[in-house]
């Protein structure tokens, strides 16, 4: 019988692994390289596992399609009021803001 630590583990390295693949296969085949992101968020969801920082950063938040920066998203730095990355999805048109400083 497998732990649950032990299946977190595999999700972990699956979903790594899909990335890679995503990433390698978004020249030539961008249908693919989305397939294999869908199956990477199937299998965190399935064994609960959550998504390492890296990888969630590929995705959109609100088309949940891969977006990989200069291929399929946009990131600009927005200096003014909080400092922070702003990341537009050039599918969905949909922002995602992540600030560049800790709150403390």
């Amino acid at each position: 019988m497998v732990g649950r630590g032990e299946v977190k583990e595999i999700a972990l390295k699956r979903i790594r692994k899909l990335f890679e693949l995503a990433i390698k296969a978004l020249p030539e085949r961008p249908d693919l390289a989305q397939r294999y992101v869908e199956i990477a968020r199937r299998i965190g969801m399935r064994a609960k596992v959550r998504m390492p920082r890296e990888n969630r950063m590929l995705i959109c938040r609100h088309c949940k399609r891969f977006i990989f920066p200069g291929v399929s998203s946009r990131v600009r730095i927005q200096p003014r009021r909080e400092p922070h990355i702003v990341i537009t999805c050039l599918y969905c048109g949909g922002h995602m803001r992540k600030p560049l400083r800790r709150r403390k």
